[in-house]
């Protein structure tokens, strides 16, 4: 064998040797990022029946509860924290409420360009979930509240993901996806992320969904036309109008107040929606006046308020005001729909969450 078939040979079995290294080096990498930002091999928690089979047994979260202890990911160039960015920044507005967002932080002593936050932004909209984003201005020392196409130059930002709304609770892997978002980031920046325990997280929002799920109710009244007899669309809407409606784009009526809030909407208890310009020729055997109980703050006199509008338009109409299951309103029903309200109302505000306060609309959304 000649000396040049042997330097190949030789040449060849070190760059094998260093692409096997690089790939061995590579993976433990990964494989340590992995477990600190999920532990060690997490079960999937939709699919865990034992813990299910104990919520029996849980202890409701308090909404006042601190942020659990936090992972840091730092990118493999980074030893330390940069000494400029050593002293935390100052205190971010409160953009972001601890028991309904799960907040990562990244800090950096380089300037974030407008691309990559707009990279940031466009992976965090892919999770499916409501997120927000906040950067610190070097120039103010301010927190600004950012949105698609910012230009840039921030040395901080706090993300959050909302964890819970009416579509239910934040998945592992829509979870997975944001801190990935975030870690990707901070490394292209040569920064660090830090994100709170995700199973936490999860846990929290699967118990803070079923909360919501119990407390999810909306309080429907009917006017109904009497037997062989319809409700024109021209006549429903000159009395809704008279009576404070205003018919949207959604077909709905809607009953606002001075804050431009609904406090409940009028629509065809059929299905055919009222749309403006079909109202005209519309004919309906029925009309539903609909209350949306979390959402709606002095519940119990927006459903006297409702309720006077109901029995004034099927008086009008010549129609019935009935539940949904056509039985005529009695007193006693009445009664019992201010109780269930109440308590509603009240369990809300026991947790923290009155009905049609900030937490509430962000939930109940």
């Amino acid at each position: 064998m000649s000396d040049l078939q042997l330097s190949l040979i030789v040449i060849g079995v070190t760059i094998i040797g260093g692409v096997l290294l690089y790939n061995w080096v590579q993976e433990r990498s990964f494989r340590r990022r992995l477990k600190q930002a999920f532990g060690e091999a997490p079960a999937d928690v939709l699919l865990q029946p034992d813990e299910a089979a104990a919520d029996d047994a849980r202890v409701e979260p308090r909404l006042q509860d601190p942020p659990v202890a936090a992972r840091v990911v730092r990118p493999a160039a980074e030893a330390r924290v940069p000494a400029q960015v050593a002293t935390r920044p100052p205190a971010a507005p409160a953009s972001f409420d601890d028991t309904l967002d799960y907040v990562a932080e990244i800090e950096t002593e380089n300037p974030i360009s407008g691309a990559v936050i707009e990279e940031l932004m466009s992976r965090m909209a892919g999770c499916g979930r409501p997120a927000r984003t906040i950067g610190l201005n070097p120039e103010t020392g301010q927190w600004e509240q950012l949105a698609r196409g910012s230009s840039g130059g921030y040395r901080g930002l706090r993300s959050g993901l909302q964890l819970v709304n009416r579509s239910g609770s934040v998945t592992p892997a829509q979870l997975a996806t944001f801190c990935d978002a975030v870690s990707n980031c901070a490394e292209k920046v040569s920064g660090f992320a830090t994100c709170p325990d995700a199973q936490t997280a999860l846990k929290t929002a699967r118990e803070l969904d079923a909360f919501c799920a119990g407390v999810d109710v909306a309080v429907g009244v009917n006017v109904v036309a009497d037997e062989g007899m319809v409700f024109s669309g021209t006549r429903i809407r000159g009395l809704a109008e008279a009576a404070g409606f205003k018919l949207e784009p959604d077909g709905v009526f809607h009953y606002r107040n001075e804050r431009r809030q609904t406090l409940f909407t009028l629509d065809n208890h059929e299905p055919a929606p009222f749309l403006p310009e079909q109202i005209t020729s519309l004919n309906t055997r029925g009309i539903t006046l609909m209350l949306d109980v979390p959402r709606v703050e002095g519940g119990t006199a927006v459903l006297e308020r409702m309720l006077e509008i109901g029995e004034s338009l099927a008086a009008a109409l010549g129609g019935s005001l009935v539940d949904d299951n056509r039985a005529r309103l009695t007193d006693a029903g009445i009664a019992k729909i201010r109780e269930q309200l109440r308590s509603i109302h009240d369990a809300m505000a026991a947790r923290g969450m009155p009905a049609g306060g900030e937490r509430a609309l962000r939930l109940f959304s």
